[in-house]
């Protein structure tokens, strides 16, 4: 296995990992706690539950983390399109315009966006989404990464994180009714908002600092492919980056509140230092100490992430694992049942794809 082919396989065990918590590893925690009584997994069950406004926690990594893993596959691949002419540049624009097409229309269909029914009112359908973002983050950071060098990108995302924080403290104080956020969603957003919220969490503003997100991983991508097969160095440069990150985050948080649902800069910093120092955890464990069964693992869900997201959102998984699994839960205390049904929801869902891993079919837009 070449050099490139273990770091994509280290990127597709980490966001496996992103996804475990998606399709059903947020559930183990609350039955487990109930098992056993222990605050470890007390303290994981709080951490399963996003942030109502200031603050974080883990579950509010999980978005930002499969946004920052686009842009290290984009800094790892190296592409540019720098002096080229149109002719040559066309084609590879339009794979990434048909790319964001599909993953906004995904979007769509996953929020079951069709308002009262068919035919649709367009005035119902939440056109934001959580792969809308992913989109537009990835595509933005392609274009930044095909058109400017690795200056202008450090310059380009430090321009974007400072000019959304003044945006954001100009305007007005950030509460979910008077944020520059709310206001612009409500002026320019089609269709309805989340929840029928005053902003959308996934709104037009809030999609601006994540392309940064991005970026922070082109350039993790960039340094793994820079500095390929010197395991000391990628992991010192990963750990010194995502340490560099979460102090001067934990810095600004002082004066500029972590905050997803507005996705401040301050929460832009603090997920991109998570996210690094995992992917240095992860180079670690499945590229210098090659831990192939714990790769094989999460790396079976990472090959199809958005089809493993897709999942969660239009198959009936419990009503799935209550069939197969129900006569052995009934049989047991409520907790242990819990748990038998909520392991039973992973092991469908990582059957399949694993099935699809097996095949070498993995689905992307």
């Amino acid at each position: 296995m070449t050099n490139k082919k273990q770091r994509l396989a280290s990127v597709d065990a980490l966001r496996g990992f992103d996804m475990f918590w998606i399709i059903g590893g947020e559930a183990l925690f609350a039955p487990l706690l109930a098992l056993t009584g222990w605050s470890l997994f007390a303290f994981g069950h709080e951490q399963m539950q996003h942030s109502q406004w200031h603050g974080f926690r883990f579950y509010d990594l999980i978005f930002p983390l499969f946004i920052f893993l686009s842009g290290v596959t984009l800094g790892i691949a190296n592409k540019s399109l720098q002096g080229l002419p149109l002719e040559n540049r066309w084609p590879v624009y339009r794979k990434a315009i048909k790319r964001l097409l599909i993953l906004i229309g995904l979007g769509i269909v996953y929020n079951h966006g069709w308002g009262s029914g068919i035919p649709a009112d367009l005035s119902e359908i939440r056109y934001a989404s959580v792969l809308a973002r992913i989109g537009f983050a990835w595509f933005f950071a392609a274009m930044i990464v095909w058109h400017f060098g690795p200056r202008a990108q450090y310059a380009i995302a430090a321009a974007i994180l400072l000019g959304y924080w003044l945006l954001q403290v100009g305007f007005g104080p950030l509460t979910p009714a008077d944020s520059v956020n709310s206001w612009l969603d409500q002026c320019c957003l089609p269709g309805i908002t989340y929840l029928n919220r005053p902003y959308d969490p996934e709104g037009l503003l809030s999609t601006l600092p994540s392309i940064v997100n991005a970026l922070v991983g082109v350039f993790a991508g960039r340094w793994l492919r820079q500095k390929a097969g010197q395991h000391t160095n990628i992991l010192v440069g990963l750990a010194a980056g995502g340490l560099a990150c979460l102090l001067v985050g934990l810095l600004w948080h002082r004066v500029y509140p972590i905050n997803k649902e507005l996705w401040t800069g301050s929460f832009v910093l603090i997920t991109s230092a998570c996210s690094l120092l995992l992917l240095a955890l992860f180079y670690l464990l499945v590229d210098r100490w090659q831990w192939r069964y714990f790769n094989y693992f999460f790396a079976v869900i990472g090959c199809n992430a958005i089809l493993v997201y897709l999942g969660t959102s239009l198959v009936n998984w419990q009503y799935s694992s209550n069939s197969l699994f129900g006569g052995i839960a009934a049989a047991l205390p409520d907790a242990a049942g819990t748990l038998v049904i909520a392991c039973g929801v992973l092991l469908l869902q990582w059957l399949v794809l694993r099935w699809l891993y097996r095949r070498e079919i993995f689905i992307s837009p």
